[in-house]
């Protein structure tokens, strides 16, 4: 992708008029899902339904929730070597999480138990519970940069750890709840590949390697949570044949992110925080592996991919060309890739806007080839 492509100022955008093409955006399409799989005339087995009230609610508690979170004094704390442009940010609120996260997960679950019923109620139960275990590793991760004043938390280590046993506990529930199928990822074209005891190490890698995505795509004002709105949007309409209570799980979740983005378009109001990217991450692929959809996902997660690839890539060349004084050579910039583009000289608009378009096509993209 080429950094100077709309560096110029001929290409604008605005928070308020990204939100509303991605609100606009959501709803047709749900709108269309349900028309075209009969989900219209069910009235509660549906996408659009609860993704539209999720959002109205998340949008309407965030007016009470953004002023507690600022008397809080839960301020965030920038990079001094990040964008100069981030500077201005600092104390803005963070852990947006708090209010937007359990929106749509108390909807899904009380909107499954009264349309699909409480038996199909256990696949719902387990995302969400990652969800929110991811949530609270995040959480702390906050509380931590909030209390010491810095912008570093928990270390490294333990809060990998602590992903990683969320990551083992559920994959040892799916191991003893689904059936052996699950070790087989479907692939297109009708293709399969059996994995057998080599699919729980990719499942547990998958969890924590979602939910750090996320979070490093969770460094602009909107990004994370419109590009996690389209995804969770594209992987429940996937998963709808299977699972309609994980239908209506994602469509919820990406309801929440559309009504936080009106506190967090840009300029935000508040950030989300590692309390909900973490959350974000958990969702969608406890989603994915539950319902057997990893080559979906992967699809789906293109852009929080790239995020990711583009860290690890950055530090390990930098570390690979070392010289005799100790430093190295960078391959951006600076990482992840949105940084990187904005030093290049998009604005924060244009590079969201971007996202979001690419994020829309592989959605398209994930439903045509599952």
């Amino acid at each position: 992708m080429d950094a100077k492509l709309f560096s110029d100022r001929s290409l604008k955008f605005s928070g308020t008029s990204l939100l509303a093409l991605l609100a606009v955006g959501l709803s047709v399409g749900t709108l269309i899902f349900d028309w075209q799989a009969g989900y219209l005339a069910a009235l509660g087995i549906s996408m659009s339904l609860p993704l539209c009230l999720c959002a109205v609610v998340t949008a309407g508690l965030g007016y009470w929730a953004v002023p507690l979170l600022q008397a809080l004094k839960t301020g965030q704390f920038i990079r001094e070597d990040g964008p100069q442009t981030h500077l201005k940010k600092a104390g803005t609120p963070t852990m947006g999480g708090l209010f937007f996260v359990p929106v749509g997960v108390f909807v899904a679950l009380i909107w499954s138990c009264l349309t699909v019923g409480v038996q199909e109620l256990a696949p719902v139960m387990a995302v969400s519970i990652v969800t929110l275990a991811y949530g609270t590793i995040g959480w702390v991760d906050d509380w931590q940069v909030i209390r010491l004043r810095s912008n570093k938390g928990i270390s490294p280590r333990m809060k990998l750890g602590l992903q990683i046993g969320v990551g083992v506990l559920f994959c040892t529930w799916l191991a003893i709840s689904q059936p052996a199928g699950i070790t087989t990822i479907s692939l297109p074209f009708n293709l399969a590949l059996p994995l057998g005891l080599l699919f729980w190490p990719l499942a547990v890698f998958v969890v924590v390697a979602e939910s750090n995505a996320t979070n490093l795509t969770d460094g602009l004002d909107g990004l994370a949570a419109g590009t996690c709105a389209i995804a969770l949007v594209g992987l429940g309409a996937i998963v709808a044949p299977i699972s309609p209570s994980l239908m209506i799980f994602c469509a919820c979740m990406s309801g929440s992110c559309l009504g936080f983005l009106v506190h967090n378009r840009n300029k935000a109001s508040v950030f989300m925080g590692d309390t909900g990217s973490l959350a974000l991450g958990g969702a969608l692929s406890a989603v994915g592996l539950l319902s057997n959809n990893l080559w979906a996902l992967f699809i789906l997660s293109g852009i929080f991919f790239v995020e990711a690839i583009s860290v690890i890539a950055q530090v390990s060349y930098y570390k690979a060309t070392k010289g005799p004084d100790g430093i190295g050579k960078r391959l951006f910039k600076m990482s992840p890739f949105h940084n990187h583009l904005e030093l290049s000289g998009w604005s924060e608009t244009q590079i969201v806007g971007v996202f979001y378009l690419i994020n829309g096509v592989l959605a398209l993209l994930g439903l045509v080839l599952h």
